[in-house]
């Protein structure tokens, strides 16, 4: 049997299932989602399963195969647990010796991952803690607090804080910096411009170098900090940087990287009415023709 048509069985499989699925659901007048519902049974089962595989593979054997094992199954324990369809209760098996680490539902984890997804999802389209937990207790009969949400939104940012703050190659042969404008709630909901670095490699691979906010009217003294930021973690020389005209931004390159060339975007050159011309710079074994204002 090929790949192709087995996975075309698998899907099958799946669709009849969400299809009987749907049927007892319209029959039986219960609720997919939610307390009760009839995806968080199949969430059950699936995830009981999975933790009694993890104890045969931990054990080394398989239920009720009488072994002469110092360590045996000692009986389940009950656990809820919060996952994309509501509230889950699973029973998971204990082990006599306590040794067992379950990877599926880890010891003290009370919430499956693709819930933290769901809750930062929220609040990135902008709604407050009180309005993401609502929002849960209302379509998945969860009660989280606003203090969880924030944990779980706390720990994003820890992220972010590292990920800019991460070492950054030597030499980049164009960098890029333009805005996005986002609606940033801070007291109230703004429009506000987050800037973007982009960076292509000697490789040839694009890397954003970071993420900045402002507030639309950033001169040389901001742009002198983001781009010092940006040299701090790593980046000894840029050969052309391309903007679309930001103010104070070719002032703050000079004073930072004194030999880069600061080019205007190529969609800003039908305003400018200049012609490009290429010029070709040269790195160690490796050489970039690119385009420049003339």
């Amino acid at each position: 049997m090929t790949k192709t048509s087995t996975a075309a069985r698998a899907e099958g499989l799946q669709r009849e299932v969400a299809e009987q699925l749907l049927e007892r659901a319209r029959t039986e007048g219960v609720s997919l989602v939610g307390p009760g519902g009839l995806l968080s049974g199949v969430t059950k089962t699936v995830l009981e399963t999975a933790l009694d595989a993890e104890m045969s593979e931990h054990l080394g054997y398989e239920p009720h195969e009488r072994v002469g094992a110092d360590n045996n199954r000692n009986g389940y324990r009950a656990k809820t647990v919060l996952t994309d369809v509501g509230p889950v209760e699973v029973s998971v098996p204990r082990d006599r010796a306590g040794s067992f680490e379950p990877k599926l539902v880890r010891k003290r984890q009370r919430r499956l991952t693709g819930v933290d997804d769901l809750v930062i999802s929220l609040v990135a389209k902008g709604l407050t803690t009180g309005e993401v937990a609502a929002h849960l207790a209302e379509v998945y009969g969860a009660e989280v607090s606003r203090e969880t949400i924030s944990k779980i939104t706390d720990r994003v940012l820890e992220g972010l804080v590292e990920w800019q703050n991460r070492p950054l190659d030597r030499v980049y042969p164009v960098v890029f910096i333009d805005a996005i404008v986002v609606k940033i709630r801070d007291g109230q909901v703004a429009n506000r411009p987050i800037y973007v670095v982009v960076g292509v490699t000697v490789d040839g691979e694009r890397d954003i170098l970071g993420l900045w906010a402002g507030t639309g009217g950033e001169g040389a003294k901001y742009w002198h900090q983001v781009l010092t930021e940006v040299r701090n973690r790593g980046v000894e020389d840029v050969c052309i940087l391309v903007c679309d005209g930001l103010t104070g931004l070719p002032d703050a390159v000079t004073a930072v990287w004194p030999q880069t060339v600061v080019q205007t975007c190529v969609i800003h050159y039908a305003d400018l009415r200049v012609m490009p011309m290429c010029v070709r710079f040269w790195l160690p074994g490796r050489a970039f023709g690119l385009a420049r204002s003339a």
